[in-house]
């Protein structure tokens, strides 16, 4: 329900002319950081028409003060602001102000943005051109991370996937491979998918999404340019979300979208996460895993991992083995970059292919 002072989102929709582009942010006591996010909007070199729908998700610090002081600054340029939102005493979470954001917007592009980002001045021009030779695609692009050495390897990893990788790196714990602060997609492409959850605060509306956006045969482009200054700090609301509840989205994911295609297949890592994997599969999932395989000599040596809890009779033994005695198709649970290479150079010697022989869930 709307607040007093705040415009109804549907009324606002159904009376404007479409614009092409809609900038979606979501406001939380953001007063820190949205005059850099708001500035950055005002600096898009998109020759196109473009609008500012801003949600605010119950602020209680300066956030509105900012906006409404930047809203004469962007109108000026010929951005067009539209400010929704309520002042209830809790906020309804991101996924709510993202839906909110949509639905009293026009345009026929959606451009999603943090409000403790900033964007460089062609993200919109260079996304947008992408999102029309793609419609069915999330597009994203690179990104610059603010502290510069706060997520070194998560950073490395967003920006460095190759293409194909976009899809087949899909079940790691990093999320979805095109992260969602640099979002851009048609209207259209968004109301086929969508909309967000709106479980709120613990709830990981962007990873849900993702997963729906891949089972209605979506594709995943990167602009190959830093267009995003990606902040890190401990407020950010992927914070709220737990490890479990990650991990358990990203299970029931790989089951339902990649195991269905293997008739069998071998956990590579006999160690702590490996074995949490396999408990953590249905009992028709874990019938297909025939083997765990690994490096260290003394899981070898003992020859299988039997389930103790398992309330099968008698209790699963699977074979642990040495890399190169077992068999593809892998799920692979070892971290990338924490051996010094030595993993990645085990299987590239293998010669696998990703995607058909191998699928990382590390």
């Amino acid at each position: 329900m709307q607040a007093s002072g705040y415009p109804a989102a549907a009324a606002l929709g159904q009376t404007r002319t479409p614009v092409q582009v809609s900038v979606i942010l979501p406001v939380h006591d953001a007063e820190p950081w949205l005059d850099e996010c708001l500035g950055s909007v005002l600096q898009q070199d998109f020759e196109g028409s473009m609008e500012l729908s801003i949600f605010n998700d119950a602020s209680k610090d300066k956030s509105m003060t900012i906006i409404e002081k930047w809203k004469e600054k962007l109108e000026g340029s010929g951005i067009l602001v539209v400010i929704g939102g309520h002042d209830s005493p809790s906020p309804r979470g991101v996924g709510y102000s993202k839906n909110q954001a949509i639905a009293q917007s026009s345009g026929s592009y959606l451009c999603f943005l943090d409000s403790d980002d900033v964007m460089m001045p062609q993200r919109v021009r260079l996304q947008h051109a992408a999102a029309v030779r793609h419609p069915t695609s999330i597009i994203g692009c690179q990104v610059r991370r603010e502290p510069p050495n706060s997520t070194e390897r998560y950073t490395r990893w967003i920006n460095q996937l190759a293409p194909d990788q976009l899809l087949t790196q899909v079940f790691t714990s990093n999320g979805p491979t095109v992260i969602m602060p640099t979002w851009f997609c048609s209207r259209a492409w968004f109301s086929h998918v969508g909309p967000f959850d709106e479980g709120g605060r613990g709830v990981p509306e962007d990873l849900l999404f993702f997963h729906q956006h891949l089972r209605k045969g979506g594709g995943l482009i990167r602009v190959d340019q830093s267009l995003l200054l990606y902040r890190y700090h401990p407020g950010a609301a992927t914070h709220s979300v737990l490890e479990t509840t990650i991990w358990t989205h990203r299970v029931r994911f790989l089951e339902e979208w990649a195991l269905p295609h293997w008739a069998t297949f071998t956990i590579w890592n006999a160690g702590r996460q490996g074995r949490r994997l396999y408990r953590s599969l249905t009992a028709g999932s874990r019938c297909k895993v025939v083997a765990f395989c690994d490096v260290d000599e003394n899981k070898i040596k003992k020859g299988f991992y039997c389930y103790e809890d398992s309330q099968e009779r008698p209790k699963p033994r699977v074979p642990v083995l040495h890399f190169r005695a077992a068999q593809p198709p892998f799920v692979i649970c070892v971290k990338l970059d924490l051996t010094g290479g030595a993993f990645e150079d085990n299987l590239r010697s293998l010669h696998l292919q990703e995607g058909r022989d191998f699928l990382h869930f590390s």
